[in-house]
């Protein structure tokens, strides 16, 4: 089934679609969960798939797609699949071999994108989260200009054919972008995004270098998440979100995804509920006034579902600054 799945054009030429499906689920979730519902969203039409090393899951998140390329559904050019470099694998002599550990898991030659998973180095290992005897987290050091050329260096070597970053604020992307010879200027900057903490300036600037705002958490978020505070509103019982929704005849989640790609973000849908995955692919189903835009910018509040509070000392931390 192929849908009007809209493209965003990178600045490398490439095309990332502007609904991408988040395969990211918490550690309770059985990962085979992941194989079954990433088939499922690729089924109903979902041709961009958002995955990371940090998730777990690479494999069965790579087997589903294999084996909807192997039953005819899609060819791999139609995916667009995007991995993660984590915190751990910052150093740029671990960059390669990170995304090749990736590529093994996945079983795929290349991925689409390969991103900077958070600006802040972890102290490297096989843990996810090195943690000391206290139950801290071990951070590390690391000039991040350093494992960006190791990321050049992955797209130059046909393992990935996009690069880009995440969770940066906009001093850390103009590090980046400032960088004395810069080969390939960062595609995206993924952050969370949603109508509680728009991210206009961030939007703004990223617009203005040619950088696409990539939004996860654009539902809210779950609530099984430990980064999450849990006493914070839920994005989807809004009464604006709701007017409008019912308004439209639509569900508040589709309002909130509508939003953001009428805003020009690429927006990611994370759920594993199979009705909802079936129903976020009508977001292309109906259109947003200008009124309607007016109301949803008047409801943010600069919230922050995922405040990465163990990496706050971190002098990389990035929500320090206001965008």
């Amino acid at each position: 089934m192929e849908t009007q799945c809209q493209r965003v054009k990178l600045n490398d030429g490439h095309f990332i679609p502007i609904l991408g499906f988040g395969t990211y689920a918490p550690e309770e979730v059985p990962k085979s969960e992941a194989l079954e519902v990433t088939k499922f969203a690729i089924e109903v039409g979902f041709r961009h798939i958002d995955c990371a090393h940090a998730y777990r899951n690479e494999e069965q998140v790579g087997q589903a797609i294999r084996s909807k390329i192997a039953d005819g559904t899609v060819k791999r050019e139609d995916i667009f699949y995007t991995s993660k470099l984590w915190s751990t694998c910052l150093q740029p002599e671990l960059v390669q071999s990170a995304l090749e550990k990736s590529l093994k898991n996945l079983q795929l030659d290349y991925v689409d994108l390969y991103l900077i998973h958070t600006p802040v180095p972890l102290k490297p290992g096989e843990e996810i989260l090195p943690t000391d005897e206290d139950g801290k987290l071990i951070l590390d050091s690391v000039d991040l200009h350093h494992t960006w050329e190791a990321l050049e260096k992955c797209k130059d070597a046909g393992l990935t054919k996009s690069i880009g970053v995440s969770n940066f604020n906009h001093k850390q992307l103009e590090k980046i972008l400032n960088k004395p010879r810069l080969k390939y200027k960062p595609v995206c900057n993924q952050v969370e995004c949603h109508p509680y903490l728009n991210q206009s300036k961030l939007l703004g600037f990223c617009k203005s270098h040619d950088i696409v705002l990539v939004a996860y958490g654009a539902l809210g978020s779950q609530r099984l998440s430990k980064w999450v505070n849990p006493n914070y509103p839920i994005l989807l019982e809004d009464p604006v979100l709701c007017a409008i929704a019912k308004k439209h005849k639509q569900t508040p989640a589709l309002v909130a995804l509508r939003y953001q790609i009428q805003r020009g973000i690429v927006v990611l849908a994370k759920s594993y509920n199979r009705k909802r995955i079936k129903e976020n692919m009508q977001v292309f189903d109906f259109e947003l006034t200008p009124e309607d835009m007016k109301t949803i910018d008047g409801i943010n509040r600069n919230m922050r579902y995922y405040e990465f509070l163990p990496i706050i000392d971190h002098p990389e931390y990035p929500y320090s600054e206001e965008y």
